[in-house]
């Protein structure tokens, strides 16, 4: 949720490393949108479509257990390379779920600020869609646009993944580069994090171990690129021994040996922040270690999804 909605919608804003057409021909190009649309582990199948005020988009959304979603949608405005409005989730047989209203904005050079906002009917059917959107992971959708752009123009496989948190950018920044903290909210569901050493900063390191109740424990390493307070941190990771020696993922061996990790902060209000984690392979990458990244992307989602919750948690009770 962003500091702009009001009690019957909700407003998403997402930047991407793209221009303005290349964002527009994503989404409206049936082509395209065919291979980012819907949340992770769902396809598409469009019918027809008539991309003008009056007209129609008809598809299918195949889901992962291999139920289908008939969607009609019904254009009211299309302002090329910069505006949509239409009504989104309906069928032949039910009335839609929301109206949209997108904006697509270039805010730098290759640059674009894409802004929707959802109204519902009521605040009661604002927070069952909510609800439906967080079990259906609904917002990966827009991070699947942007690991689909980043290929488009770098050649390269990226796994993204943003949330917005009710917290300020410099406490959310802190949450990250403290490690008291961020022990606290980063191991995944079911593990706790311990830090052996930390030096979180530029060309400091750390190395630490995650264990679970059953007494598996992981040891990694990170190295610090950057820290840029209140906005950026990027840094390596890898799997190690309990000497720091570097190994590989204890229970997938052909996973890349180092993985790149930017965190991106943004401010969307006085106390929110949107975070945004791109991760990818790095250094020397076998076609096959390149393959179990790819196919690996619904498990990251449920990962960073099981930490992001505890983030969240975490944060009401400092």
């Amino acid at each position: 949720m962003s500091a702009k909605d009001n009690a019957h919608s909700m407003t998403l804003t997402r930047i991407y490393d793209a221009p303005v057409k290349a964002v527009w021909d994503a989404w409206t190009d049936p082509k395209q949108v065919a291979q980012w649309w819907g949340p992770r582990g769902f396809t598409i199948t469009t019918h027809a479509k008539d991309l003008r005020p009056g007209g129609f988009w008809k598809y299918t959304m195949h889901g992962p257990d291999g139920v289908n979603y008939p969607n009609n949608t019904i254009y009211y405005e299309v302002e090329k390379y910069s505006r949509l409005v239409y009504d989104h989730g309906g069928s032949d047989n039910t009335p839609p779920l929301f109206r949209v209203t997108a904006t697509f904005k270039e805010i730098a050079k290759d640059r674009t600020e894409l802004k929707m906002t959802m109204a519902f009917a009521s605040a009661q059917v604002l927070a069952e869609s909510k609800k439906m959107i967080k079990a259906a992971n609904g917002n990966s959708t827009w991070d699947r646009l942007a690991e689909f752009l980043d290929k488009g123009s770098t050649g390269k496989e990226k796994f993204v993944i943003n949330r917005t948190f009710d917290t300020p950018i410099t406490t959310m920044f802190e949450m990250w580069t403290n490690p008291k903290h961020f022990s606290k909210w980063l191991a995944p569901t079911g593990f706790d994090m311990h830090f052996i050493r930390a030096d979180i900063k530029p060309g400091g390191s750390s190395f630490y171990y995650m264990s679970n109740a059953d007494g598996m424990k992981m040891f990694g390493r990170a190295e610090y690129l950057e820290v840029k307070s209140p906005n950026r941190i990027v840094y390596t990771q890898q799997f190690a021994d309990e000497n720091e020696k570097i190994s590989r993922h204890p229970m997938a061996p052909t996973w890349p040996a180092t993985m790149l990790t930017v965190v991106t902060l943004a401010e969307e209000g006085p106390h929110q922040t949107r975070v945004t984690v791109e991760w990818e392979a790095t250094g020397s990458v076998t076609p096959e270690e390149l393959d179990t990244f790819i196919k690996g992307r619904a498990g990251m989602t449920m990962g960073w999804t099981g930490s992001f919750d505890k983030l969240e948690e975490y944060i009401t009770k400092i």
